[in-house]
């Protein structure tokens, strides 16, 4: 089973639920100034916990499955 296909109670424990802008950013292969401005435009799925922005890997996974589904 794919990882974007898993359920919460799936995914890999070793996963974080939620990545900082820098790991979105490997992960997206985009500059930090690039996700964290995509962010703002709401491009990319965040939570804000104090000062901190998070961006949810499930949310962020769905966002994908989306475009790929627009695309193809």
């Amino acid at each position: 089973m794919s990882q974007s296909t898993q359920t919460k109670d799936q995914m890999n424990p070793n996963e974080s639920l939620v990545l900082t802008v820098g790991e979105a950013a490997k992960l997206l292969r985009l500059s930090k100034t690039t996700t964290y401005d995509q962010i703002r435009q709401g491009s990319i799925p965040s939570i804000r916990m104090g000062k901190r922005i998070l961006v949810p890997r499930a949310a962020l996974m769905r966002k994908l499955e989306e475009a790929i589904g627009k695309v193809g």
